[in-house]
């Protein structure tokens, strides 16, 4: 990397930024504290001030990666002035947007190689946490009204995430041809969850034209 002239007034920050910038456009394995130092002409010894090691820049990158992935996808479900069926269509295309522009940081925040790390200083189970607290919640919201079946909310978000991450991981990780097809394989996939959890004597009312192509026809009658 070419080193860079920084005015070190907040180094810490500094580091956190061309680390962010570095696993953009590189895997995270290959990050480390020297990168870090040739990038801003760091001394070892600065560096350590503030990271002692790798896994003390990994936690912090979860940390900061999760609350960046949550502005991203939480303020779609929090949004009342949006049809509720709406607002899961759009955080769930959310989800795969954040993951194909930061693939390297989604499988980072969601991929096992540093899940050791990950479950030390996250909750799934908090409701400010990575945006499946925010689904839990606007699925309790639906709960509440009427519109969501009756159930335990946080196994329904754990299953609608776990089919969002799935083909986001496929996207991303260039299985066959599924790129190609992502828009129409997450509109079919958000119309077999959707015909899985609404209640059957609701009818929905999206604003979005892709509700006449998706909606179940129970919901339709």
């Amino acid at each position: 990397m070419i080193k860079n002239k920084y005015h070190h007034g907040n180094l810490k920050e500094e580091l956190i930024d061309i680390a962010f910038k570095y696993i953009k456009e590189n895997d995270v394995e290959s990050l480390t504290l020297k990168i870090l130092g040739d990038s801003t002409g760091t001394s070892r010894s600065a560096i350590y001030r503030h990271f002692k090691s790798k896994n003390d820049l990994i936690e912090t990158i979860i940390t900061k990666g999760f609350e960046y992935f949550d502005d991203c996808v939480s303020p779609a479900l929090h949004d009342n002035e949006v049809p509720l069926i709406d607002r899961f269509y759009l955080s769930g295309k959310r989800i795969i947007k954040f993951a194909n522009e930061n693939p390297n940081l989604y499988r980072l925040l969601f991929g096992k190689n540093y899940a050791h790390i990950r479950e030390e200083i996250i909750d799934l189970k908090d409701e400010n946490c990575s945006g499946l607290g925010a689904l839990k919640t606007t699925l309790e919201e639906g709960q509440a009204l009427g519109m969501i079946q009756e159930g335990d909310s946080y196994q329904m978000a754990i299953v609608i995430w776990a089919s969002l991450h799935g083909l986001a991981s496929l996207i991303i990780d260039g299985f066959m041809d599924v790129e190609k097809l992502a828009d129409e394989l997450y509109d079919n996939m958000f119309k077999y969850l959707l015909n899985g959890i609404v209640s059957n004597k609701i009818k929905f009312i999206s604003s979005l034209p892709f509700s006449d192509r998706i909606l179940p026809q129970k919901l339709k009658k």
